[in-house]
């Protein structure tokens, strides 16, 4: 169930995040400044859950304030968001395929493996099996007809890449990118973006967002790299009660 206080906050469980982690979650997006009122009202909602996800919208400094003095959450991650507006017909990349629906890959889940990661770094959310996170995000995105994976193959049509994307309103979305380590520099990122924008043009979208952490500069000069300009950058606080 989501709550809405005065449009400057929503508020819902994560039912996904409760089952897997075996603790009662939610999140708490800030969209703006909050007033005292607005505050009080939130923090009752957090009484209801032993952890809680928030979301600082463009790092208010306000809510920051907040947050620090009022809680005992910690900033776990700064997220950067990045979009390109697709101006003209996109050249379709070499050697990559668009899968959707795709049926279950072991070959896509063994390069399954992301260096930054908020679950993973967060002590608790560790402890409690963090570093799979990414990995049953990707199990969970099989067999999906709103999932779609943009894999690149090798000349003995080893999977050495893959991008997964979905599509939402008027933006394709960029969720997960990864390649096999030997790999790494060898051009096959740049394809896998070059196919997606190329298919998302074809689809009739117009926009692609994709989303990193701030200390992944590599991420984040790749994607300057290919034309997308930073819209955004969201302060993650983790908010765990005594458990």
């Amino acid at each position: 169930m989501e709550n809405k206080i005065d449009k400057a906050v929503t508020f819902y469980k994560l039912h996904w995040d409760t089952e897997f982690f075996g603790v009662k979650s939610a999140k708490a997006i800030l969209h703006k400044a909050l007033t005292i009122k607005q505050w009080n009202e939130l923090k009752s909602l957090f009484l209801d859950y032993q952890f809680v996800s928030i979301e600082n919208c463009n790092s208010e400094p306000a809510n920051a304030q907040l947050i620090g003095k009022e809680t005992n959450a910690f900033l776990a991650d700064v997220n950067i968001q990045f979009r390109k507006q697709l101006d003209g017909a996109v050249k379709k990349s070499e050697r990559i395929t668009i899968e959707h629906s795709l049926k279950k890959d072991d070959r896509i889940l063994e390069i399954a493996n992301f260096k930054y990661s908020k679950f993973s770094e967060d002590p608790e959310l560790a402890k409690r099996g963090g570093e799979k996170v990414y990995y049953q995000w990707v199990l969970n995105s099989f067999e999906k007809p709103n999932k779609a994976f943009a894999l690149s193959r090798d000349k003995n049509d080893n999977i050495n890449g893959f991008m997964l994307h979905s599509y939402n309103k008027e933006t394709c979305r960029v969720e997960l990118i990864a390649l096999a380590k030997k790999v790494t520099g060898c051009g096959i990122g740049t394809r896998l973006f070059e196919a997606v924008e190329h298919s998302a043009f074809e689809k009739g979208y117009r926009i692609v967002n994709v989303g990193t952490q701030l200390r992944n500069t590599g991420a984040i000069n790749f994607y300057h790299k290919m034309g997308y300009k930073q819209v955004g950058c969201h302060q993650v606080y983790h908010l765990w009660a005594s458990i």
